[in-house]
C-alpha cells in the first residue's frame, strides 16, 4: 500500500551504502542506475525491499525462466526471497535507491498477542503491509499533529522513513524524548512501549519491518 502525498516527496538519490548491520539483519541502500546492466549474481537470504523513487527494472536469469519487467512505486515494500542468479537493468530513465533488509535468521514465526499492538488499537494509523515467517512489515501514517495511543512494539525491527519525521515520544514511565530524521533514513529499534505526536505540520509516513526471531 502506497499512501499519496507523503512519499511523494523528493527523497534525494544517493551513493550505495551499507547503513547497518547486526546479528539479526544487514541494512543496505543500494543505487541503482538506468541502462547499467548488472552482473550475474544470487541472493542467499531472503529479503525486505523499500523502493525511496518509482522506476522500473529488467531482470534476466541463468536457470532458464524468461526475462521479465518489474515496475515500483516510491513508497512501495516487496519481499524478495533468496534467488539463483540474475542481471538486473533499470530500464527507466532515473535513478532510484533501494533499502534491502537482508534476513539473517530464519524466522520463528512468533505471534504478536500484546492486547496494545498498535495494528489492533489504532488501525487508523497502523497497518500490516504483509506477514510472514520471519517479518511482519507495518505502515505507519500520521497527519499534521496527529498522535498515537500508548502502545507496545514487542520486536526488534528496522525502521525506514519515508518523509521527515519529528516526533515526541513518551514511554509508558512518563518519559519524554523528540525524535527525527530524515526522509530516506533507516533505523534499529528495539521493543518499546509508547505513544507517539508528530509535530511537524506535515504528514509523516514510516515503514517498520518487525524481526520474528
Amino acid at each position: 500500500m502506497v499512501v499519496p502525498g507523503v512519499v511523494a516527496q523528493t527523497i534525494a538519490v544517493t551513493p550505495s551504502a551499507t547503513l547497518f548491520e547486526n546479528d539479526q539483519v544487514k541494512v543496505v541502500r543500494a543505487l541503482e542506475k538506468p541502462h547499467v546492466k548488472g552482473k550475474f549474481h544470487n541472493h542467499k537470504l531472503n529479503r525486505v525491499m523499500v523502493y525511496l523513487q518509482s522506476g522500473r527494472q529488467r531482470f534476466e536469469y541463468h536457470d532458464g525462466k524468461e526475462p521479465a519487467v518489474f515496475g515500483y512505486k516510491a513508497g512501495e515494500v516487496k519481499w524478495s526471497p533468496a534467488e539463483g542468479m540474475h542481471s538486473p537493468e533499470v530500464v527507466s530513465s532515473e535513478p532510484f535507491n533501494i533499502i534491502e533488509i537482508e534476513l539473517k535468521q530464519p524466522g520463528t514465526g512468533k505471534k504478536i498477542t500484546t492486547p496494545i499492538d498498535p495494528v489492533k488499537i489504532d488501525p487508523k494509523h497502523y497497518k500490516v503491509e504483509f506477514e510472514n515467517d520471519q517479518v511482519r512489515v507495518i505502515r505507519a501514517h500520521l497527519g499534521s499533529h496527529e498522535s498515537t495511543p500508548m502502545h507496545a512494539h514487542t520486536l526488534n525491527r528496522v525502521i525506514v522513513f519515508l518523509s521527515d519525521f519529528n516526533v515526541r515520544v513518551t514511554g509508558a514511565d512518563g518519559t519524554v524524548a523528540m525524535t527525527e530524521r530524515k526522509a530516506g533514513e533507516a533505523s534499529w529499534s528495539v521493543p518499546a512501549t509508547h505513544r507517539e505526536e508528530n509535530l511537524n505540520d506535515a504528514p509523516f509516513e514510516v515503514v517498520a519491518i518487525e524481526i520474528k526471531d
